[in-house]
């Protein structure tokens, strides 16, 4: 899985018609900056309303994800979201000049191609995993349906249905790593029986379904004048069954194609928590409505542990700037440049590392037989992170000295010693105005606060 942030090179567009509000659409990905996310954007309404794909969105489950924000609202968002989340993009608008994203065929498939051929590109910053800590499990007595969520260190979803169908039987479908997605799952198509789909007509939905971008599964024995009925609602000349069960002779992609579109669908509802996930999904019956109430679920606990004020930090993976980076932005050198790396870096808020070691130059003097970090340097090391996020809003970085102004409220918690591993998150206080920059920092060694500081800088231009 990527461990940097990734948006797309340059805008790509698809057009069709909506598979239950029946209307034409045109849907274009446009790339977005670090911390965007996933945000549609109703482009035909006053204002050009931005709908974000949260789980706290959603308004309604009728055979497909639909979400409202702003007096907007976009339906059966679920294929469009699981393409993103199966190539690992992290950040897009989607602007949509309808109420709906098309169907295309009914899979993932066509957005994932256009979007594979425009490309990706990294971003300077790490993806913002949320991994699951413990079991999380959502039941639905019923309905038969049971997911669970488990701690790994990667994405895996495990899909079991079964409709007590002649035709379907049990299925299963499994995705282990979220690179095989494109390839075995995307191009999976959504399904229903034959049994629903005179009520879902009535229901006033799946206008825009098509026996092309539908797979209708037929459970029982259907007399020709059922099938010139069901000719004449989906304004075809003829319909027929294929002997295994399937409207029109269509034929499956895959044996099991519609345990992997349901699997499909688990992973467009589950992108609705915000994050990319890592961790082990075992889903039995899966539907929209168990998805998006295990995905609420989910990001209740992810809210719980965001709650905790102190940055993660795994030092097994790639950091936003490695000492070479910070290097080129930073004009301090050896022995006054006190940060090892970046881990974390968007529009307000930074988290640096400095591993203390008994070779710093200050340890000699500060004090011999007692080394203590002195809280001077302490204070230097978290302006120097906080001179990264105040550098990081201007295009040439490299043009421009950062100085203080002054510091506010500072206070030292406890002792720094040699084999500590400082962890600084500054965040602004205020958008930087006329250079100057304003923002509260804090110092965490062992998950407990060694100094915080409110801190007052500003931008220069060099002459």
């Amino acid at each position: 899985m990527n461990d940097k942030q990734h948006t797309i090179k340059a805008p790509v567009t698809v057009s069709g018609i909506g598979l239950h509000t029946g209307v034409v659409a045109t849907m274009t990905f446009c790339p977005a900056p670090v911390n965007h996310g996933y945000k549609f954007q109703r482009i035909d309404l006053p204002g050009q309303p931005l709908v974000d794909a949260d789980v706290d969105n959603v308004v309604d489950l009728s055979r497909g994800t639909t979400i409202e924000q702003n007096g907007a609202r976009v339906n059966t968002v679920e294929h469009t979201l699981a393409a993103l989340v199966g190539l690992q993009i992290d950040n897009v608008l989607i602007q949509l000049s309808g109420p709906e994203p098309p169907i295309m065929d009914g899979s993932s498939y066509e957005f994932i191609k256009p979007l594979q051929e425009i490309g990706l590109e990294e971003q300077n910053a790490l993806r913002n995993y949320f991994e699951i800590p413990d079991e999380i499990r959502y039941q639905d007595n019923p309905r038969g349906v049971e997911i669970a969520a488990l701690p790994l260190d990667n994405y895996r979803l495990t899909v079991m249905v079964d409709y007590n169908s002649p035709v379907l039987g049990s299925q299963h479908a499994s995705l282990t790593e979220m690179s095989q997605f494109a390839t075995e799952i995307a191009s999976s198509r959504t399904f229903c029986f034959l049994h629903e789909l005179e009520a879902l007509y009535k229901q006033n939905l799946i206008k825009g379904g098509d026996l092309s971008n539908a797979i209708v599964v037929v459970d029982r024995v259907v007399s020709e004048d059922e099938l010139s009925e069901l000719a004449e609602m989906l304004g075809k000349p003829k319909v027929a069954v294929k002997k295994e069960g399937i409207l029109n002779n269509v034929d499956l992609r895959h044996k099991n194609e519609p345990a992997r579109h349901k699997l499909l669908d688990l992973i467009g509802d589950l992108a609705l928590v915000g994050r990319p996930l890592k961790g082990q999904i075992l889903a039995a019956r899966p539907g929209h409505a168990a998805n998006v109430a295990f995905a609420k679920r989910i990001k209740k606990k992810m809210l719980e542990v965001d709650s905790s004020p102190v940055p993660h930090y795994d030092p097994a993976r790639v950091p936003v700037m490695d000492i070479n980076q910070i290097s080129a932005i930073l004009p301090h050198r050896y022995p006054f440049l006190l940060i090892d790396k970046i881990i974390h870096l968007d529009a307000t808020t930074v988290t640096g590392v400095k591993n203390v070691t008994m070779n710093e130059p200050f340890f000699p003097g500060h004090f011999p037989g007692n080394p203590v970090m002195p809280g001077v340097l302490q204070i230097e090391a978290m302006a120097q992170t906080g001179g990264i996020l105040v550098l990081n809003t201007v295009p040439d970085p490299e043009n421009y000295w950062t100085y203080f102004l002054g510091i506010d409220t500072c206070r030292f918690r406890r002792m720094v010693k040699p084999g500590d591993t400082i962890i600084f998150k500054c965040q602004l206080l205020a958008p930087i105005k006329r250079g100057i920059a304003k923002m509260s920092g804090k110092a965490f060694v062992n998950g407990k606060v060694v100094m915080e500081a409110e801190m007052s800088a500003s931008i220069v231009k060099k002459s």
